[in-house]
């Protein structure tokens, strides 16, 4: 297969840590041919989606070697390839909402994930107040006074973080008694012109965050996100680490509540974040944790995370090219 990623550029992948390093040599252990675009790359002619893509190879063929282009550009209909990845790490800004509706053109006539439709209306820090027996007390607001309304509903102590962030950037811990929350609501809600999400501290946050990993609507993995020393944020941008995890009881309920409503709105791989056995966030844009999940596990082969993604992926592919094939009817 022909597997386009819609990614960062190549130099910004760390082998160490990115998932969509190991999904790309996966595919290449596999005998796919994976290709690469930046977003600036993609471009719509007339009805046509296409991309300066270039082919994919690991650096000098050693282990962990950097992904690099194994040749020139090559300016290609999407359509041309049996699968889009879309593996852009956020900021979700102009230019990834414009990614967005060119790739949703190229969904006419190939198979996108995830969906671009889906990517739009899911939004990380906002979908999960559809399922609010499944996450902590949230509240959307826009002004410091319903900032402070929220953290005496809260009880004294909240988090705070713009709906349009990632990666732990501008996570805020509030509570009351700090003489600086005036300021800090002024900041958070850009004194009233930015949307922000508001949601009740979890005292098990102390333990780290559960993300968990599902493809197609079903988990494939876990693992927990500790903060550094000194940090309230359990990201790994914001200096985390991992330890190893199992799913839960209460993680199997979550996923098998959001699994089909993720999967019937073409989000294949999704980051939940769970705290004390309710959903934090619900990542759509680029979720990662696969390799610290094969590492902490030791996982290898056919057990590893990017194997279980191709597995599913595949038949994903064969499936979709049958629905679009007539001579395929049973009718």
């Amino acid at each position: 297969m022909d597997v386009l990623f819609v990614t960062d550029p190549l130099a910004s992948l760390n082998p160490h840590k990115d998932s969509t390093y190991v999904m790309v040599t996966e595919a290449q252990r596999r005998g796919h041919r994976p290709y690469a675009v930046t977003l600036e790359r993609l471009l719509l002619r007339q009805d046509r989606a296409m991309a300066h893509a270039v082919p994919l190879a690991t650096g000098d063929g050693a282990a962990r070697a950097p992904l690099v282009a194994s040749g020139p550009a090559q300016r290609r209909d999407l359509a041309t390839f049996d699968v889009v990845l879309m593996r852009k790490d956020p900021p979700f800004d102009q230019n990834y909402l414009i990614a967005t509706w060119i790739l949703e053109q190229a969904a006419r006539d190939t198979l996108v994930l995830n969906d671009p439709n889906g990517l739009r209306d899911l939004n990380e820090k906002l979908s999960v107040a559809w399922f609010p027996e499944l996450c902590p007390p949230t509240q959307i607001v826009r002004t410091p006074d319903d900032l402070h309304r929220a953290l005496a509903d809260f009880g004294g102590k909240m988090v705070v973080k713009p709906v349009f962030g990632y990666g732990g950037r501008e996570i805020l811990l509030a509570f009351e008694g700090d003489p600086n929350l005036s300021a800090l609501f002024e900041l958070a809600t850009q004194e009233g012109a930015r949307w922000t999400v508001a949601q009740a501290f979890l005292p098990a946050a102390a333990q780290g965050d559960k993300r968990v990993l599902l493809v197609d609507g079903k988990p494939i993995g876990a693992v927990t996100r500790i903060a550094a020393r000194g940090e309230a944020r359990n990201n790994f941008h914001t200096g985390g680490h991992a330890e190893r995890a199992e799913l839960s009881e209460r993680d199997q309920e979550i996923c098998a509540e959001l699994g089909p409503f993720l999967s019937a709105r073409g989000q294949f791989f999704v980051g939940l974040d769970i705290i004390g056995g309710l959903v934090t966030e619900i990542n759509v844009t680029s979720p990662t944790g696969m390799q610290e999940i094969n590492e902490l596990h030791c996982l290898t082969n056919e057990h590893t995370m990017q194997a279980l993604f191709w597995d599913r992926l595949e038949a994903k592919v064969t499936s979709s090219v049958r629905k679009s094939d007539p001579s395929t009817s049973t009718s």
